[in-house]
Order: C-alpha cells, then sequence, then structure tokens
C-alpha cells in the first residue's frame, strides 16, 4: 500500500523532529552536566575554601590575642582568646558537617584534634599561672608547634579543595568543548539527514507530478493516444487516472472526427469534380457561345471548385496519414528539380505581387530516398504559405544545403513577411491553426503545415519554424541523403 502525500509529509515532519529533538536532548544534557559542575563548584569547593580560610584568619587572631595576653597579662586579651577559640570550633564543626569527602574529613578532624591538644595546652598553662614566669618558654614553643600544625591541615585542605576546583574547570572546559564539537556533528548530520529526507520525499511527490505535466502537454499537442502508467501516492493516482480517462474520450473523439471529416470529403470529392468540369465545359463553350459577364462568373466558380477540391484533398491525405493508411513510393529523389517545379507553379502569381522568387543551392544536385509527389506537396504549402504573408517587393528563398558528413539535406523556405508571434510558434503544426497574423486577401485553411509535417516525419526527417515578429519566418526541414550522396560519390 502506497503512503498517500499528507502521510509522507507527515511521517517526513515526524522523522526530522525525532532527529533534531534527539540532538536537542543530546545537547540539554551535556548542559545539565556542565551545570551540576558548576553547581558543585559554586555551592560545595568555593564555599568549603571561603570556611577554611575564615579558620586560617581565626588561628591567626588566637595567636595574636594569646600573645597579646601573654605580654600584658590582660584578662581582656585571654577573653578574646576564649571568644575566638569558641569561634573556630563552631566553623570548624560546621564545616566538617558540609564535607563530603573522605580525605577533607581526615584533614578537619585532625584539626580538631589539635584544637583540642591546643585547649589543654592552654587550660594547663592557665592552671599553672602562678609559675608563668617559668611556665611560658614551654607553652610558648607547644602552641607555636600546635598551631603550625594546624595551620598546615588547614592549608591542606583548602589546597585539596582549589585542586578539585581546578580539574573541575578543566574537565568541565573539556566536557563543554566536545559536546560543543560533537553538537555541531549532530546538527551537521541531522541537518543533511533532514534535507535529504525532505528532498526524497518531494521527488517522490514532484516525479510524478512532472510526469503528468508533459503528458498533459503532449494531450494538449493532440497526442491523445498514449496512457500515462506512473507510481504515485493514491492522491495522485487518481489524477493520473483521470487525465488518462480524459487523453481517451478526446482520442474517441478525435477518432470520430477524423471519421467524420474523411467520410464528408470523400463524399463531396465526386460531386465536385463533376462541377468543376461542368464549369470547364461551360468555358470552352462546348454548349453554346458566352457573354463576359458569365464567363467571369464561370471563372470565379472554377477557381473556387479548384480551391475546395484542393482542401478536400488535403484534408483525405491527412486523415490517411493520421490512420496509417498513406502509401509512400520511396524512390531516389532530386529535391533541386522538385524546388524548381514547384516554384514556376506559383510564378505568375508571385509576378502579379511583385514578390521575387529564388532557389539557392550549392550548385551539385542532392539526391533523397523520398516520395517526390508528397515533397512536392510540402514544397507547394510551404511556398504558398511564404507568398501568402510576403508583402509586395518581397522575397521568398528557397535554400538548399546538403552536409554529406551528417548525411542530411537542409531545406529552408524563407519569406520577408510580418513573422509569427512567439505565442503562437508552438502550435503553428497543429491543425486548422491560422495564428494571430492575417493577412488581407489571403484566407487558408490552417492545414498546409500541418500535412507537410506528417509527411516529413513519414520520411524519417524533421520539420521546424524560426521566426521573429516583424523580421519574417523561415521553415526548415531535414531530410536524409541517399548513400551514395552520403558517401559524395557522383
Amino acid at each position: 500500500m502506497r503512503l498517500s502525500i499528507f502521510w509522507r509529509l507527515v511521517l517526513t515532519s515526524l522523522v526530522i523532529i525525532t532527529v533534531m529533538g534527539g540532538v536537542n536532548l543530546y545537547a540539554l544534557f551535556q548542559l545539565r552536566q556542565l551545570t551540576a559542575m558548576s553547581s558543585q563548584m559554586a555551592s560545595y569547593h568555593y564555599p568549603a575554601v571561603e570556611s577554611a580560610k575564615r579558620l586560617l584568619g581565626s588561628l591567626y587572631a588566637q595567636l595574636n590575642s594569646d600573645k597579646k595576653f601573654l605580654a600584658t597579662r590582660d584578662r581582656t586579651f585571654l577573653a578574646h582568646l576564649t571568644e575566638e577559640i569558641e569561634e573556630f570550633q563552631r566553623n570548624l564543626h560546621l564545616l566538617r558537617g558540609q564535607e563530603k569527602s573522605a580525605q577533607g574529613l581526615t584533614l578537619l578532624q585532625e584539626t580538631g584534634e589539635l584544637l583540642n591538644e591546643r585547649l589543654r595546652l592552654l587550660d594547663a598553662f592557665q592552671a599553672g599561672k602562678e609559675l608563668a614566669r617559668l611556665a611560658v618558654p614551654d607553652y610558648e614553643g607547644r602552641r607555636d608547634g600546635l598551631m603550625d600544625r594546624m595551620s598546615a591541615a588547614i592549608q591542606s585542605y583548602i589546597d585539596l579543595h582549589e585542586a578539585r576546583v581546578s580539574v573541575g574547570v578543566t574537565e568541565s572546559r573539556a566536557s563543554a568543548a566536545q559536546a560543543e564539537a560533537v553538537t555541531e556533528q549532530l546538527v551537521l548530520v541531522a541537518l543533511v539527514f533532514g534535507l535529504g529526507l525532505a528532498g526524497v520525499a518531494s521527488y517522490t511527490i514532484l516525479r510524478p507530478l512532472r510526469e503528468l505535466q508533459g503528458h498533459i502537454r503532449q494531450i494538449g499537442q493532440g497526442n491523445f493516444g498514449a496512457s500515462l502508467q506512473i507510481k504515485a501516492p493514491a492522491e495522485l493516482r487518481e489524477l493520473v487516472d483521470t487525465v488518462n480517462w480524459m487523453g481517451q474520450k478526446l482520442q474517441e473523439i478525435d477518432d470520430i472526427k477524423t471519421e467524420f471529416l474523411a467520410h464528408v470529403s470523400h463524399e463531396l470529392r465526386t460531386p465536385m469534380a463533376s462541377i468543376q468540369e461542368g464549369t470547364h465545359l461551360l468555358l470552352d463553350e462546348i454548349p453554346g457561345p458566352l457573354v463576359q459577364e458569365q464567363r467571369t462568373t464561370l471563372r470565379i466558380m472554377a477557381d473556387s471548385s479548384k480551391r475546395l477540391i484542393h482542401l478536400i484533398s488535403t484534408i483525405l491525405d491527412l486523415s490517411k496519414m493520421e490512420a496509417g493508411m498513406m502509401e509512400y513510393r520511396i524512390v531516389p529523389v532530386d529535391l533541386q528539380r522538385i524546388a524548381e517545379i514547384s516554384i514556376n507553379k506559383i510564378r505568375l502569381l508571385a509576378d502579379s505581387k511583385h514578390v521575387q522568387l529564388v532557389l539557392e543551392h550549392s550548385g551539385q544536385r542532392a539526391s533523397v530516398k523520398a516520395d517526390a509527389s508528397r515533397l512536392e506537396q510540402v514544397l507547394d504549402n510551404l511556398l504558398s504559405n511564404a507568398l501568402k504573408f510576403s508583402p509586395e517587393g518581397g522575397v521568398v528563398k528557397v535554400h538548399m544545403k546538403p552536409d554529406p558528413q551528417a548525411g542530411v539535406l537542409e531545406v529552408a523556405v524563407s519569406d520577408t513577411g510580418p513573422g509569427i508571434a512567439p505565442e503562437d510558434l508552438p502550435h503553428i503544426f497543429e491543425r486548422f491553426y491560422q495564428g494571430r497574423t492575417k493577412v488581407k486577401h489571403a484566407a487558408g485553411s490552417g492545414l498546409g503545415l500541418a500535412l507537410a509535417k506528417k509527411v516529413v516525419e513519414a520520411h524519417g526527417g524533421r520539420i521546424w519554424i524560426e521566426s521573429e515578429k516583424g523580421k519574417g519566418a523561415t521553415v526548415r526541414f531535414i531530410l536524409r541523403l541517399t548513400k551514395s550522396e552520403k558517401e559524395g560519390t557522383p
């Protein structure tokens, strides 16, 4: 079961959102790790270092008060010493309650034990104060030793946390750099994957649309018979089926129209031939003499019947070509000779319009394998069109250019008329299409170019038109040269 356009877009969007969501979750996880490391440093290590530094400052304050007391025997300094020791004990107790590492607890415990020993020393000193003069030297030495050991323990504690802060900063920087690099790579991969997935989804939708567009263009050009078979989403599948049904119906209508035109043309041909023959008998005065007015009327009737018979023959020929029933007698043909015959047919009409007819060729005869009568019909139509659209004093030129290397002969019929509008060029070979350029006293059926295209393509050639508005038009077609012409033999 093929997915519809809606579900293709939905699933593509969900996959892209999932991939981008995964990248965002990874970035968020890394960010949370960095935040946790920063929080640990801000809420644990930094406060521990600050508290330890306060303990160190308190330790120096105790030593200072103790020395002042010994020097002055002022009980005020002793009271200050006692208060500072108590404050030191409280801060040490709080710091031990916040410490999480075993090494840090060991250092704080060692500091506490040294403090207790310091207190015992102080108590012993106060108990023997009547012998102070003898006790001071021993007391100061032991006190300084304890204070140095306590200071060293606290400093080790500070160094421990500062080292962990330094390690944490280093790790956070490395983690941030790694997270940044990985995130950039993931974003790039997600972007490429998303664009690729979107491109695939768009291609699977646009490809059938482009094929359908090309098929509709072919229908617009009159190719109704072909049926489009493509793999497409459900919505487009229904549209393709509808277009195929439309093409079939148009083909049926076109077949009916072609059959009708062929039937009517065939039925009209015989009575029109009788009318033309009767008109010629009257012009030859077989039944009796004619006055000038009667002769003029009969000539008009003869010309009109001739044009009508030509139109009927053209319609019948087109019907045969489209039905694949046209028979061609393919023999080597001198196309230059055929061009001269076609030019001679319209020379009187060209002279009456003061239009110059020019045949240009390379000087050597160019032979192609073709049906001479059909190629003559092509050149007749092209020259008639060129003469019809050429103004008085204009030039109609037939140019032949053989190309033995490519094995083709190119024929160009050009005029100096008003040219063809760009919007008319794609439709100029369609039946009954006459374009927007109108010429006075030059009515046509719009079948000449359609017939020329059918004949040239039936001979394996190609025909096209080059034109600019106001600069005339050139109809070109190419046919295959005979083998001897390709080889360059006479």
